[in-house]
């Protein structure tokens, strides 16, 4: 029997979504950015939840879009790139908008989709181990969504560096840049993400919460739906240019690429 691609468990108060595709590095595809989308809904329609971690299966936390997803999205017409693009966008703003607090536990390497997945979460524990990055330019491709989400989080300078180089960054840079909120032992993650999320369950009204995070995110954010609507065009349409072809191709049979 197949194992589900994102596992749902609730237990005092906290609701633990774990991406269950260890065998894939938990690479994102079509149908797990949807699964994780149903998981968040499910998550904050249930009236047993407050808190919600986000967490995978396996030594990677995600790493990023997965070979035959890549490929598919070559052979898409630009409507069903767009049509996929608004699929991830769901995906990120059904986290960032959800009315309980999010907590992110990356136990492992956090790359391109997967870096994004983690910036849009509340909080951010990662193991000292983990490495950060927002590679896509490196394959010819834009991080057009995730950077409405990071230019809220750090500066523009920081932002820039992070996207236009691709390179990858260790959890202590990805702390000082403010990306993520604490840095922990491995060995001691589990024990200190529950018991944050027990702080919040037990010392916090779950309605100041909701208040409260949408307070940020309306304040800090008041042109983010006009910026995630440009970024799912420019997310299309990329995806028909040569050099997405290029990049992807490279990719996919590792070789080194030559731009």
């Amino acid at each position: 029997m197949t194992e589900p691609l994102v596992l749902y468990t609730v237990s005092q108060r906290i609701a633990t979504i774990s991406i269950n595709r260890p065998e894939k590095r938990n690479a994102l595809n079509s149908e797990l950015v949807a699964r994780l989308t149903a998981a968040f809904v499910r998550a904050s329609e249930d009236p047993a939840v407050k808190v919600v971690i986000l967490k995978a299966n396996g030594t990677t936390f995600s790493a990023g879009a997965d070979l035959a997803y890549l490929q598919q999205l070559q052979q898409n017409s630009y409507e069903e790139n767009l049509a996929d693009s608004e699929n991830l966008k769901r995906l990120f703003t059904t986290i960032y908008y959800l009315p309980k607090v999010v907590i992110a536990q990356v136990e492992g390497h956090a790359i391109a989709g997967g870096c994004g997945l983690a910036t849009v979460c509340d909080i951010v524990f990662a193991v000292p181990e983990a490495s950060f990055g927002y590679t896509e330019v490196k394959l010819g491709f834009v991080p057009a969504i995730v950077a409405c989400f990071l230019l809220r989080k750090t500066s523009e300078t920081i932002a820039k560096k992070l996207l236009l180089t691709g390179i990858l960054f260790t959890a202590e840079e990805a702390l000082s840049y403010g990306l993520i909120t604490f840095v922990t032992k491995k060995e001691e993650i589990s024990l200190n993400v529950n018991n944050f999320a027990l702080s919040l369950c037990n010392e916090a009204s779950a309605n100041s919460l909701m208040v409260t995070k949408q307070l940020i995110g309306q304040t800090t954010n008041p042109e983010l739906d006009n910026c995630l609507a440009a970024a799912v065009q420019l997310n299309a349409s990329v995806r028909e240019t040569e050099d997405f072809k290029k990049g992807v191709a490279a990719f996919i049979s590792k070789e080194k690429i030559n731009w």
